[in-house]
């Protein structure tokens, strides 16, 4: 009998719809998921780890200026980016992340680097650019990261002297989030990845450049580990997409793990509790990405659409979906 695998992913969710997609705009998003799902699953089907897959899904992405991660991070209120990232061995629980990198190429891998190579789990700028530097991980200059579309979206929300959750229109800072009707183009543009390898070990990443306009070196759920990020082998992987704020307040990774360890629920009943029952109600929306122990790939959201694609060894053919099935 051949091993199961998992491989699930995510490009950021919020208010998607078709009318506010070109033909041409939704075929670049899912050749986008596709080649991040194709370049995980390689190392899955070949027996390699899911701690690799998920950071080679999550590397894809970040590379792809579409997502708000790596090359297409949003700029800050100061015209730079700050790029967050988190990787979870669900093995050993170890974990990395990074918080406000600005030159490191692939933010995930220096999270990566973060886990392996010191002693801590977290660093923050420009300490996690020098270690990726000290360490040979490729970095670039600020004009690799520039894209037109982000820095009209600074100008934009510089006028309205309002951050954006990512290439969304204008939010108050420290505002609720908006319901699902009150912005017809809000999107939460976080990436992640979550995989269960042959050998029965799970592993989770994200990355993200947080908001448009962002100020005072904030930083989301994304590179903490329990709130946007989490895996262990005893019950799952998890990667989120959303209101950073409200993830945060709600530990959302960590949670459905522990109402899967303590109340022996599914992961998809966990899941169901977490994102429709606690986070919607308080205006925490999103979505997030999840495998458990059995290979079971879970993806829900409370938004209107999210960036998705999943694969697995039980059903070979590609996943790929952006609005409500």
């Amino acid at each position: 009998m051949t091993a199961s695998f998992a491989l699930a992913l995510h490009g950021g969710a919020g208010t998607i719809s078709p009318h506010l997609m070109t033909p041409e705009k939704e075929q670049q998003y899912r050749a986008g998921l596709l080649a991040a799902l194709e370049a995980g699953h390689a190392v899955l089907r070949e027996g390699g780890s899911a701690l690799d897959a998920v950071e080679r899904a999550v590397r894809s992405l970040e590379d792809n200026p579409l997502f708000n991660a790596g090359r297409g991070a949003v700029f800050t209120h100061d015209g730079h980016h700050e790029m967050d990232a988190a990787i979870m061995d669900g093995r050993t629980r170890a974990a990395g992340a990074v918080a406000g990198a600005r030159t490191v190429q692939n933010p995930i891998s220096a999270a990566r680097l973060v886990m392996e190579r010191t002693d801590h789990v977290l660093l923050g700028y420009p300490g996690a650019d020098n270690l990726a530097r000290e360490h040979g991980l490729p970095t670039q200059p600020v004009e690799y990261f520039f894209t037109q579309h982000r820095y009209d979206q600074l100008q934009e929300a510089l006028q309205e002297g309002r951050v954006r959750l990512d290439h969304s229109h204008a939010q108050p800072t420290g505002a609720p989030a908006a319901a699902p009707n009150e912005d017809p183009k809000k999107k939460m543009g976080t990436v992640g990845a979550v995989a269960r390898d042959q050998h029965g070990n799970l592993a989770a990443a994200t990355s993200t450049g947080g908001m448009t306009n962002k100020r005072y070196s904030r930083i989301g759920d994304s590179p903490i580990i329990g709130s946007g990020t989490f895996a262990d082998n005893r019950t799952c992987a998890i990667s989120c997409t959303g209101h950073g704020e409200f993830f945060l307040r709600a530990v959302v990774a960590h949670d459905i793990s522990c109402l899967m360890e303590y109340r022996g629920l599914s992961l998809e009943e966990a899941c169901r509790i977490v994102v429709h029952d606690k986070l919607a109600p308080v205006g925490g929306e999103g979505g997030l990405v999840a495998v458990d122990a059995a290979g079971t790939v879970v993806l829900p959201f409370n938004s209107e659409g999210m960036y998705r694609a999943s694969i697995t060894s039980a059903a070979p053919e590609p996943y790929v979906a952006i609005y409500r099935d």
